[in-house]
């Protein structure tokens, strides 16, 4: 069974997320909906419950270097109000080192927040043979940005088989659980009654 935080802040005092505005579902295989029909991927099952705009921008295979340059143009078409990142996962993948993901993430940041874009994180565990764990890139960064962060539901869908298509991607089940528990942390931070 998984568990999610409860709220802290009265749903009054949260901002309200307009009808009109869009959400940024920003990043890899993971953002794309490997795995599972495109249809059934974690920003489609958010935009069903959320009853927003969520865009799919997720880009198998893509490195955060490569996200960095592609960011700039996908924030000047869709014009979000929010960016979903979830990015990094190539990296890890790819042994890249810690270093350059945690810039790469950075500056991804740093970019939307200059264009008044709001950020929530979603960590990517790091993978071995034997374990996932969490990956400190994403909660450091969080916690120096003041940004909410989504930590282990990737974790918690990649231990268990009946949420995974593979050793890296969930299935259509892992999928709904990833919504879900990206959807509690957006509530966390907006309003979303009509």
């Amino acid at each position: 069974m998984i568990l999610f935080k409860t709220l802290t802040t009265p749903k009054k005092h949260l901002p309200y997320f307009r009808p009109d505005e869009r959400i940024l579902a920003f990043g890899d295989s993971l953002t794309f909906g490997y795995g599972a029909a495109r249809s059934e991927s974690y920003p489609d099952n958010l935009q069903r419950t959320l009853k927003r705009r969520v865009i799919n921008d997720g880009i198998p295979g893509e490195l955060s270097e490569q996200g960095l340059i592609r960011l700039r143009t996908s924030i000047s078409r869709y014009r979000p109000r929010l960016l979903l990142l979830c990015h990094g996962g190539n990296d890890i993948l790819h042994n890249i080192d810690d270093r350059r993901l945690r810039y790469n993430l950075e500056q991804m940041i740093i970019y939307a927040h200059a264009h008044g874009v709001d950020v929530i994180l979603i960590g990517v565990p790091k993978f071995s043979l034997l374990h996932l764990s969490e990956h400190p890139v994403y909660e450091e960064l969080a916690k120096q940005y003041n940004l909410p962060i989504e930590g282990d539901i990737l974790s918690t869908i990649l231990h268990d088989n009946r949420y995974k298509s593979d050793y890296v991607h969930p299935n259509k089940a892992g999928y709904v659980i990833m919504a879900a528990a990206v959807e509690k942390v957006v509530r966390e931070k907006y309003r979303f009654e009509e």
